[in-house]
């Protein structure tokens, strides 16, 4: 089974540098294989056989060793990644000043996220709620710092409990899906 590994905070700002020539010779250490990076924000795929929660078990585990900060992530099978594509409203599509992906770690649930958002008020922006994730549509960029996204959501005591992809590197990990290193 193919994976996507997020990683929440990594190499933003100078802060909490991890490397991905390293992760990725740490998760191959791991048994995992097919290990391939996109960018330098913490965004891996791999396969494995061993279960999700047996993956998760030891990414946590090797988090906590090899690195004096948490990291927290997401990770999300490549069947799960398709299917939140698949059922994309046709907004994604449109030009959109911003577009934005919001996952889940295990310290926030999907649901405390989707309740949260659904409560707040958007301004010229759009939202589709997803099975294991929240896509964000931005329409003006001038009007950015009056959207609920801006206002609202970063100000939420979870936000450090959240990862955030852009809609590019959305598409281009599911582009990436079924590619070797």
């Amino acid at each position: 089974m193919q994976y996507i590994l997020l990683l929440r905070g990594v190499n933003v700002g100078g802060k909490n540098k991890v490397s991905m020539a390293t992760l990725k010779e740490q998760l191959v250490s791991l048994g995992f294989s097919r290990v391939i990076s996109y960018i330098n924000s913490g965004n891996l795929i791999f396969s494995s056989e061993e279960s999700e929660e047996r993956i998760k078990k030891l990414l946590a585990e090797l988090f906590a060793s090899a690195y004096d900060f948490e990291i927290l992530f997401s990770l999300i099978s490549s069947e799960d990644y398709r299917k939140e594509a698949e059922n994309l409203p046709a907004w994604w599509s449109e030009p959109l000043a911003r577009r934005d992906v919001i996952f889940v770690t295990d310290t926030v649930g999907i649901e405390l996220l989707t309740q949260s958002i659904a409560s707040m008020k958007l301004h010229n922006e759009v939202v589709h709620f997803g099975k294991l994730a929240v896509f964000w549509g931005k329409y003006d960029e001038s009007e950015f710092l009056k959207t609920a996204y801006h206002k609202e959501l970063m100000k939420q005591s979870y936000y450090k409990g959240i990862t955030i992809r852009n809609g590019n590197t959305f598409d281009k990990l599911l582009s990436l899906l079924g590619e070797e290193s």
